[in-house]
């Protein structure tokens, strides 16, 4: 599968160097908002051997169209902003390609756009596409489920400056019934993410742990994702639709 990259942080770099190194992909391309590295190779960015083009381009200088035109692709994964959308989406969707956004914080209006471009192609979106938090919060709803009465605490921990309380925290807490202002929150350092659900029940507790070790857990998170939306339908997709079928007895 052909892969377009949007975005080239700290966690889109990261994500680049996976899917460098997967045989079941090629990284086509990487847009970002920087005119640094412009036209520069990934693949030689991180002196990673790779024939993969992998080639940088800047939004200022280079059209959506014009890079689908000259280096079409069957995935756009998003790694950027919230806004980053709006460059990309109707585009993409217009020429079926299928979009993996992996944004934190969506608004209303930007939810409403996926909505409206997975009329189109297939579109998936998670806050937080690390395989682990997603087990995790899988697994902490069917715990809910089964003792609808238990004491739930929510705790999540980042980097020093990652402002805003974490998206998938949110998730969580929405997904489980916990007002999302008792999320407990700590800035510390250089943790990369860490999130833990405790249910106190009368005796004992039961604490269920997911920590990033290295931001290509989301690289990971983006194969296996890549993976199942291969022959998906167009529609919108999250990670349950995803892991469903394997909790299937």
């Amino acid at each position: 599968m052909k892969i377009g990259l949007i975005g080239f942080g700290k966690t889109g770099k990261s994500v680049a160097s996976v899917l460098l190194e997967n045989n079941q992909f090629c990284l086509e391309w990487v847009l970002r908002q920087s005119t640094v590295l412009e036209h520069r190779s990934v693949s030689e960015f991180f002196g990673i051997p790779s024939k993969e083009p992998g080639l940088i381009y800047s939004r200022s200088k280079t059209t959506m169209e014009e890079l689908l035109d000259k280096h079409p692709v069957d995935i756009i994964i998003d790694f950027s902003s919230s806004e980053g959308i709006y460059t990309y989406g109707e585009i993409a969707a217009k020429r079926k390609v299928k979009i993996i956004s992996a944004i934190s914080h969506y608004k209303e209006k930007e939810l409403q756009l996926l909505k409206k471009l997975a009329h189109k192609t297939t579109v998936f979106w998670s806050p937080n596409i690390t395989l682990g938090v997603n087990y995790l919060l899988f697994a902490a709803k069917f715990l809910k489920k089964i003792a609808p009465w238990v004491d739930i605490e929510v705790n999540e921990e980042h980097f020093k400056k990652k402002e805003g309380t974490s998206g998938t925290a949110v998730k969580i807490a929405e997904a489980l019934d916990v007002d999302k202002g008792n999320i407990n929150s700590v800035r510390a350092g250089g943790i990369v993410g860490k999130h833990e659900v405790i249910f106190g029940f009368p005796y004992q507790t039961v604490r269920l742990i997911h920590e990033s070790i290295s931001r290509e857990a989301f690289g990971n998170g983006v194969v296996f994702v890549a993976e199942n939306l291969e022959n998906k339908p167009k529609g919108l997709y999250n990670f349950e639709d995803i892991l469903t079928p394997y909790f299937a007895v």
